[in-house]
């Protein structure tokens, strides 16, 4: 059963990141993925220190980061793969400051690699509850997020809000982060959110050319 409930994650996992990926690598984001990985460090550690869950911590700093990177580039006097890489670096050197000044110590390499045996059904209900959420937004809010990838200035001129759209999918890419880690990892996890979608943008691009 924790074989089935493996391979259930793994493709949940796998939909969410290729999907939501598609995004990232339009609007030049792939340091993103590991960014929030890493990011999440000073949520667990607190999490940690304190006896609470250790997902609730990651899901904090994650969606602290989201808006944080949401917030410098606002007014675009930061750009965004700027404020991605001062929330980075910012984040887990707090972390590993904070694991320094503890005497309490505890393996943390599943970040790293992930414990896909280890998912529960609890986790794979939360995981699933996290990948139904992302498509829907995803699906609902194509158009708007195709337009604000592409050309965010018309997007502005005929009414939408690029700033809200760009926080949702910041928020959505943090959930998903958070969500993979437990399952691949942190590696694996930019892999899949950025490897995917340019194997499909390199197919696409050449697909005329292989056709004619």
């Amino acid at each position: 059963s924790f074989m089935q409930t493996a391979l259930l994650a793994a493709i949940l996992v796998g939909i969410t990141c290729a999907t939501i990926g598609v995004y990232v690598v339009l609007r030049r984001m792939a340091f993103i993925g590991d960014a929030l990985a890493h990011t999440a460090l000073p949520g667990l550690v607190v999490a940690y220190l304190n006896g609470w869950s250790l997902f609730g911590g990651a899901v904090v700093a994650g969606l602290l980061t989201a808006l944080g990177i949401g917030w410098l580039s606002r007014r675009e006097e930061i750009r965004e793969d700027t404020a991605i890489g001062i929330l980075f670096t910012g984040m887990f050197a707090l972390g590993i400051l904070m694991i320094s000044t503890t005497r309490s110590f505890r393996d943390l390499t599943h970040i790293l690699f992930g414990n896909i045996l280890g998912v529960t059904p609890a986790d794979l209900l939360l995981i699933g509850g996290v990948t139904f959420i992302t498509l829907l937004a995803l699906v609902a809010f194509h158009k708007e997020l195709e337009l604000t990838s592409f050309d965010p200035t018309h997007a502005e001129v005929i009414g939408l809000r690029a700033d809200r759209l760009r926080y949702m999918l910041l928020i959505l890419l943090s959930l998903t982060v958070v969500t993979s880690i437990q399952v691949v990892g942190v590696v694996l996890t930019s892999a899949m959110l950025v490897t995917p979608a340019a194997a499909a943008a390199l197919v696409t691009n050449r697909l005329p050319r292989m056709m004619i």
